[in-house]
């Protein structure tokens, strides 16, 4: 390309940065700084993200237990968790639902699972699921040093599509009155879907869902709002560390199988 060309698409490639700024910090540090740091230290974000609430956040203290990850993920690695905006909605919503059953799929380090177990009304259930053993392994951990014990938070490894048909037969979960719905959301629909064909939502449960916006659950929203069987209203907020990048929380209330 000749220089006279290259200087045409100047204006245009200074245009692009300036507008899409925040999108590109958060590609670097979520994907090239990130990656780099796993090379480096051989562990995963989690990991090193735990490692530093060990040494910094007070065993049994969940509230202090997520503080410590918040001022982690702000000052030295960015942890893509969902934050003390999402998690100040969160919680006041388990708090105004008081669930006896919760469900959350997408445990991941294991943030929002205290959100929720720290919200819980007395004798309280919530079983987590995650995917991934070594994501999970971090997560299980982080649960226990927060105080939670199996009893009142049940951390299970496996798939969401597989670990749905199981619930009521394997882990004794007939209801769920509550769902956080954290993994990928290109899985929201087709879950949401098989929790409405296995009979576990009861009507006035609430279904929410995380990064609606972004990176976004197009399908899952339409469905919803188009459905009948829920009323929709949407909480919106910005990323963690990112708030000019828009995104937002979907908060369901399923009125039944109509």
């Amino acid at each position: 390309m000749s220089p006279a060309i290259a200087l045409a698409f100047l204006p245009l490639v200074v245009t692009l940065l300036v507008r899409y700024r925040h999108y590109f910090r958060l590609l670097v540090r979520m994907v090239l700084l990130r990656s780099l740091r796993d090379c480096l230290s051989g562990m995963r974000i989690e990991e090193r993200a735990f490692s530093y609430v060990l040494t910094h956040a007070l065993p049994g203290d969940p509230g202090h237990i997520l503080t410590t990850l918040d001022h982690w993920s702000s000052h030295c690695e960015y942890l893509s968790h969902m934050g003390p905006v999402k998690g100040q909605i969160v919680m006041r919503l388990v708090e105004e639902k008081a669930p006896a059953c919760a469900l959350e799929l997408g445990t991941y380090c294991g943030y929002s699972t205290l959100l929720i177990a720290r919200a819980l009304p007395p004798g309280g259930r919530l079983l987590t699921v995650e995917r991934d053993p070594r994501t999970a392994a971090v997560a299980e951990k982080l649960i226990r040093l927060a105080g939670f014990d199996e009893r009142t938070v049940e951390l299970i490894v496996g798939r969401s599509e597989e670990v749905i048909p199981r619930l009521r037969t394997q882990y004794h979960m007939n209801r769920i009155d509550l769902v956080l719905l954290a993994h990928r959301p290109r899985r929201y629909l087709r879950d949401l879907q098989l929790l409405e064909a296995h009979a576990l939502l009861p009507a006035g449960a609430t279904v929410l869902a995380d990064h609606v916006l972004f990176p976004g659950a197009p399908r899952f929203l339409q469905y919803a709002k188009s459905c009948g069987r829920y009323r929709c209203r949407l909480h919106h907020t910005g990323l963690p560390d990112f708030p000019a990048i828009k995104d937002g929380i979907a908060q369901l209330t399923y009125s039944g199988p109509g």
